[in-house]
């Protein structure tokens, strides 16, 4: 008999296999006492292992083929690059020589306390950065451990249904490479880098499956649909055979897609849509020609920030931001100021006190304004790359005009700093605002009125204005982009914009969903900004939408009051022409 297991599906497609289940956990740790006489060789030790752990993953980097996307390999140079940070070099020796403990106990106790850091931020995919600290340290454990690195004959896993009770970004390079058919986790979230990386190199996953590792056995054959979110075990012929006929058509579609790569994205009845890219890392933007986009539609300028004791100053962040521009060849890119709360270590003094809710506390521009000797360097360095081509600047968490006025004031401070110091930059530097608080919804209006564009961040605006936290597995049931009061405060956003004559985008998660896409050209919007992954699906249902024939049953969404309803009208929209 066939049993269904469901989590959330991360990565879309299809696959049949045989069941391979890895066991990552460790072993229960201990700890114990090292006499003063025994420190200097525990400290070696703990250095030998981190020595050893860089060798691993070096040697996994390496195998990554060239012609590999370059965020696969970014996400093994950001473990690398932990490997080097004192939190896990000099904070752990510093424990063994003080209170005399054993190295893998040191080790532990600075994981917690990193973890607990990361746990407390309000930003979702900061949150689930935690997961990489943890990916590392488990790394270092096993080698103190004399654990063996899993490592299993390539035959076993080549069109396996990989299960474990969880991923790193490591496993999953060496995974891909051996063949696997898809991946099955009891842990993770649509934000971490295992379900980046698993989307990026396009294999069926799905996280979240809680007592997978349990209820699947070795070897059974399993279906696993990326999409949905379901595992099927022990499927009949029937199920299989309906399985392979859905993969078959998914295979030919996506195939399918690589003819829109340079094709414009216009509707049927003649609209044209900008589609853009969301980048993290610099290494991103050389791989964005293989998805054509029209520039960057946020760039995300955390990741300088992370995984360092001090800041970068200013000539680190240019050298950075022009990185980015000049790889865009002319094309926009939209920079987003640094979007890291308070309770981020290196982001501002103070930062580790406990917050009772650090999603509603210090965070994203409010930070910056507070800080400007952190503000100030990378509005400098924005405006020095805008020299090297089309650059936006755009401001997140803003909830209010005067910190508008107050970024603008501090804009013009640095303007007069550059030109001080014979720096270029563009003059008319666009600035521009994420709408992703319900408080810059309601406030649209105002906002556009001293801003040149908006871009609603739905991920966190579907967040706070349901209450929801969607990486908390009790409630993340409940995040809906569909329910009315999100829809409302979109198209209020969209009006606004409109009415100020401002260009207005999105940028979250949303703008990336196929399924969403002509309930927003309904709605209005004509800037997508999303995972490159996603961006020639979202491209081909473009194309085959006809606005005006969808604009009434859009209108008609806004009058919804039950989620119900709203989902029944846009497969209704999805279905039109």
């Amino acid at each position: 008999m066939s049993v269904s297991l469901h989590g959330i599906g991360v990565s879309r497609g299809i696959a049949i296999g045989s069941v391979h289940v890895l066991d990552r956990s460790l072993p229960e740790l201990a700890e114990y006492h090292i006499p003063e006489t025994g420190v200097t060789a525990e400290i070696d030790r703990l250095r030998g292992a981190l020595d050893q752990a860089r060798q691993q993953l070096r040697a996994i980097r390496d195998r990554i083929p060239e012609d590999t996307r370059a965020d696969i390999a970014a996400f093994i140079d950001t473990h690398l690059l932990m490997l080097e940070d004192t939190a896990l070099t000099s904070a752990p020796a510093e424990l063994i020589r003080t209170r005399h403990i054993n190295a893998e106990w040191a080790l532990k106790q600075q994981r917690d306390e990193l973890v607990a850091v990361f746990e407390r931020m309000d930003d979702p995919y900061l949150r689930t950065r935690r997961d990489d600290v943890v990916h590392v340290v488990d790394r270092i454990l096993r080698i103190l451990m004399a654990q063996e690195e899993h490592a299993p004959p390539t035959d076993a896993l080549e069109h396996a249904v990989v299960v474990a009770d969880d991923l790193s970004p490591a496993d999953t390079a060496l995974l891909y490479h051996q063949g696997l058919a898809a991946l099955v986790t009891e842990s993770g979230a649509p934000l971490s880098h295992t379900a980046i990386m698993a989307r990026s190199l396009r294999i069926p996953a799905v996280v979240g499956v809680r007592g997978a590792t349990r209820y699947l056995r070795q070897g059974e054959t399993a279906i696993v649909d990326g999409e949905a979110g379901v595992v099927v075990a022990g499927p009949d012929a029937g199920i299989v055979a309906h399985y392979r006929a859905r993969a078959r058509e998914q295979e030919a579609y996506y195939t399918g897609l690589l003819r829109l790569r340079h094709a414009p994205a216009i509707t049927r009845d003649g609209e044209t849509v900008a589609l853009r890219a969301n980048v993290e890392l610099p290494e991103d933007v050389h791989a964005l020609d293989a998805v054509g986009p029209d520039g960057i539609g946020l760039y995300r300028t955390e990741y300088l920030f992370m995984n360092r004791r001090s800041e970068p100053d200013e000539e680190e962040q240019f050298a950075a931001y022009r990185a980015v521009v000049e790889a865009s060849g002319g094309k926009p890119v939209t920079i987003r100021s640094l979007d890291l709360g308070a309770d981020k270590a290196q982001a501002a003094p103070g930062a580790g006190r406990p917050r009772t809710n650090p999603a509603l506390g210090l965070r994203g521009l409010r930070l910056c304004l507070q800080e400007p000797n952190l503000f100030l360097p990378q509005l400098r360095a924005i405006l020095r790359a805008s020299a090297f081509g089309p650059v936006r600047l755009m401001l997140p968490m803003v909830s209010n005009l005067e910190e508008i006025r107050q970024t603008r004031a501090m804009l013009e401070r640095a303007r007069q700093e550059l030109e001080a110091a014979g720096h270029r930059y563009d003059p008319r530097l666009p600035v521009g605002a994420m709408i992703e608080i319900p408080a810059a919804a309601v406030c649209a209006a105002a906002f556009a009125r001293e801003l040149d564009f908006l871009s609603i961040g739905t991920n966190d605006l579907i967040q706070y204005t349901l209450a929801i936290d969607r990486v908390d597995e009790d409630v993340n049931y409940l995040y809906d982009p569909l329910h009315p009061a999100v829809l409302k405060l979109i198209r209020s956003t969209v009006e606004a914009a409109d009415r100020a004559g401002i260009a207005v985008a999105m940028c979250g998660e949303m703008a990336g969903d196929r399924r969403y896409t002509r309930l927003l050209l309904g709605l209005g919007l004509r800037d997508l900004s999303m995972h490159p992954s996603a961006l020639l699906e979202v491209k081909e249902e473009v194309n085959r939408t006809d606005v005006a024939a969808i604009r009434e049953l859009a209108r008609r969404v806004m009058d919804c009051g039950h989620i119900e309803e709203v989902h029944a009208l846009n497969e209704r929209i999805n279905e039109t022409g």
